[in-house]
């Protein structure tokens, strides 16, 4: 079972603290993916995973074995790079096949090894081609495909498709899901800062921020119950909107008081000493609905329409001074900028965030 658990691992640079004590079980054949903001650590992870960075302190273990001394070469993991890093002079084939004529693998292990790779990834047309005759994305499957033939224990993917344009991630996005259905024992860990890439590839998703992990679980859990403010802001494109509220009443059903002094019920508990407390309440932009009665969260000025035929996304100004509201509303809708709105939402898809930003939790 190459299953990686890590335990309480940190890194330092002399006095700057990176890893603020990481816990995480990875088992075996799971897609995990590292999500977070620039600087927060993810990328440090994975390379002290692959062994390219020293562990300050803590234990790391793969399929059984503490490895914070072995090599990268020893570890069984195999790392795709942002960057390609192809041999220029090389074909793809001997491209594909240098790490392991440097292993000291057999013509015959070599060649069964590097077919079956570009079988997998649909690269059998180009084995005699040079990278500079390739495609960005074909280039990257090439990256790929020299790291499946060595067979590794686990996989690392550093941001792959980042230097790639939008119709080339979506198509070697499907790749990698395809890979990941192809060898279903290979344990992957995947660093992105691309949403759709977390939320489509992940079996679970480790959100991290400053060095320390957030919240780890299923790409719909994490959507659909954040732990905390920042989860809630990470996960979900546009971010959810942050309103601030007063607890008028707490318990089983908790009473808010809205900005312009409005009330609204909503079915997540509450202690009954935080009634009067500040607090946030969250709704995402496809849980808002224009207000056709009396209820509503919210009212405000449509500051910005964006008519994309699919959805019809409004900016409002008003319910917080700092940044507006987003409302992402299904077809074409006739509203103008300038208009002034109530909006709506169904009181189960609210969310609702203490004073420190960490969630209630939903009946």
């Amino acid at each position: 079972m190459t299953g990686l658990i890590l335990k309480d691992i940190r890194k330092s640079y002399g006095q700057v603290k990176i890893l603020h004590g990481i816990n995480l079980e990875i088992a075996e054949g799971e897609f995990i993916v590292f999500v977070g903001p620039s600087g927060c650590g993810k990328s440090t992870l994975l390379r002290m995973i692959a062994g390219l960075e020293d562990i300050t302190s803590g234990e790391m273990i793969i399929d059984g074995q503490v490895v914070n001394d072995v090599p990268p070469s020893k570890r069984g993991i195999a790392m795709v790079f942002q960057s390609y890093a192809l041999y220029p002079h090389m074909t793809v084939y001997d491209n594909m096949a240098f790490g392991m004529r440097i292993a000291g693998e057999s013509k015959e292990e070599i060649d069964r090894r590097v077919r079956s790779a570009a079988g997998i990834l649909q690269l059998e047309p180009y084995l005699d081609r040079l990278p500079k005759a390739l495609s960005g994305g074909q280039r990257q499957r090439v990256a790929i495909g020299r790291a499946i033939c060595r067979d590794p224990k686990v996989f690392l993917f550093d941001e792959p498709l980042s230097n790639l344009d939008a119709a080339l991630r979506v198509a070697t996005r499907i790749e990698i899901a395809k890979l990941n259905d192809t060898m279903p024992d290979t344990t992957m860990i995947y660093v992105t800062h691309d949403q759709v890439e977390a939320m489509t590839l992940a079996d679970r998703i480790v959100v991290l921020s400053a060095g320390k992990i957030e919240q780890v679980g299923p790409p719909l859990e994490l959507y659909d119950h954040p732990a905390n403010l920042f989860v809630a802001k990470f996960i979900g494109s546009p971010a959810m909107n942050i309103m601030p509220a007063t607890i008028e009443t707490a318990g089983a059903s908790t009473v808010l008081k809205l900005l312009d002094g409005s009330t609204v019920s909503i079915d997540i508990a509450t202690p009954a000493a935080d009634a009067g407390k500040k607090a946030s309440f969250g709704v995402r932009p496809e849980d808002l609905s224009i207000a056709t009665g009396d209820t509503h969260l919210f009212e405000g000025v449509v500051a910005l329409v964006e008519a994309l035929g699919e959805v019809t996304m409004l900016y409002v100004e008003g319910p917080v001074e700092e940044e507006p509201i987003v409302v992402k509303l299904q077809g074409t809708v006739p509203v103008r900028k300038g208009e002034k709105l109530r909006f709506a939402s169904d009181p189960a898809k609210l969310h609702l965030f203490d004073a420190q930003g960490q969630a209630y939790a939903k009946i």
